[in-house]
């Protein structure tokens, strides 16, 4: 009865995971959990996420305990109906074969990773991920982000399709000039260029935070080229914002700072990690960021408030339109969803804050799913 074990590895989020540390289980041995259940809290590079059952089952034996940190592929739990006899879970426990470091670190070599394509005369960082015949998924971060800002999503999403995330101009590993215009239609022109280099001529497009105002530019710019928009906490929608998080960050250049600054963007500062802010401080680092970062906040923030205007356009659109929002948002105010319930889809969850893709990677990615038909 062997065949009914199901082992419960490690996973794999993002590029740069090469292992995580267990947090804490949800579940206990017995338990019986259906497929989305949250299983056990991991913690990776970036920040903490949920570990979520691709299918229903019983935890019938936990490997590995809170505390613990365990490579990529490592055992951690094992799965299978009451029935399997003790004995079984036992031998397949004592039998299962962890994939070597070496070979993981060959697979990782391997495996896709970010590259860097001329689109415009402009040197953009895009990962390309999935394949099929399916409409593309295009992925657009947020002020001060980067790419990794869909490391929960995008992989998920590939399963079914072509998806490819950005660096925006001033972000990650894109060029760090900016034109002399840096708002929405300036960047929606960045993501035209983009899809031309690529060969894509429609997508689905996902914007969170200023790249959600983005996605909004570009699909009322080219509606034809767009065939659904998602918007997760969109930039734009309303005058407010806050300014000490937007200032904060523009000004931290020391651990303890940037710490206090990244903490406003999640509903749980814990979930956040020592190396997700080493991270940020070593890209403002960069030459030419913090020109960048200061002449983005000027254009998109100016005074400490929104450049408001774009709730109503997004109202209009062709495609199908939805919004995504954070219960606990401390960047931006939930009374900006709250204003377009009854006229588009919004979608708010609860214990997340700025970044429910990350906060709640397995509800957003559901939503997607269902909204793109994947």
């Amino acid at each position: 009865m062997s065949n009914a074990i199901t082992p419960i590895t490690m996973p794999k989020w993002g590029l740069t995971m090469t292992e995580g540390k267990i947090l804490g289980w949800l579940k206990h041995e017995g338990d019986s959990f259906k497929p989305g259940e949250e299983l056990l809290e991991i913690e990776t590079t970036k920040i903490t996420n949920v570990f979520e059952a691709s299918e229903g089952g019983t935890l019938r034996r936990i490997v590995a305990q809170a505390g613990a940190t365990l490579p990529i592929g490592a055992l951690l739990a094992v799965a299978a109906p009451a029935e399997v006899p003790d004995a079984e879970i036992e031998a397949f426990v004592a039998g299962f074969v962890a994939p070597e470091p070496a070979a993981d670190t060959a697979a990782e070599d391997a495996g896709p990773a970010p590259r860097d394509i001329e689109a415009g005369g402009k040197r953009l960082r895009v990962l390309d991920l999935g394949a099929g015949d399916a409409v593309p998924l295009l992925f657009v971060h947020g002020f001060g982000a980067d790419l990794n800002a869909w490391m929960f999503n995008q992989p998920a999403l590939a399963e079914t399709r072509r998806t490819i995330a950005l660096d925006l101009p001033g972000h990650g590993g894109s060029t760090k000039t900016l034109d002399r215009a840096v708002d929405g239609a300036s960047f929606a022109a960045d993501l035209d260029r983009v899809l031309a280099a690529l060969a894509i001529d429609r997508v689905h497009l996902v914007g969170h935070s200023m790249g959600g105002a983005i996605a909004v530019y570009f699909a009322h710019w080219q509606p034809d080229r767009v065939a659904s928009l998602t918007l997760i906490a969109p930039a734009s929608f309303g005058l407010e914002i806050n300014a000490a998080f937007i200032d904060g960050f523009v000004r931290a250049q020391r651990r303890r700072e940037m710490q206090e600054v990244l903490s406003l963007l999640v509903h749980d500062p814990s979930l956040l990690s020592r190396a997700m802010v080493e991270d940020v401080l070593r890209y403002k680092r960069l030459d030419g960021v913090q020109a960048a970062l200061e002449t983005l906040a000027r254009e998109w923030f100016p005074n400490g408030i929104q450049r408001e205007g774009i709730a109503e356009v997004a109202l209009h659109l062709k495609m199908p339109v939805q919004i995504i929002w954070g219960r606990n948002d401390r960047i931006i105010p939930l009374a900006h969803a709250e204003a377009l319930a009854g006229r588009l889809p919004v979608h708010i969850l609860d214990e997340a804050g700025h970044l429910p893709q990350m906060e709640k990677a397995g509800e957003v990615n559901r939503l997607l799913a269902r909204f793109i038909g994947a």
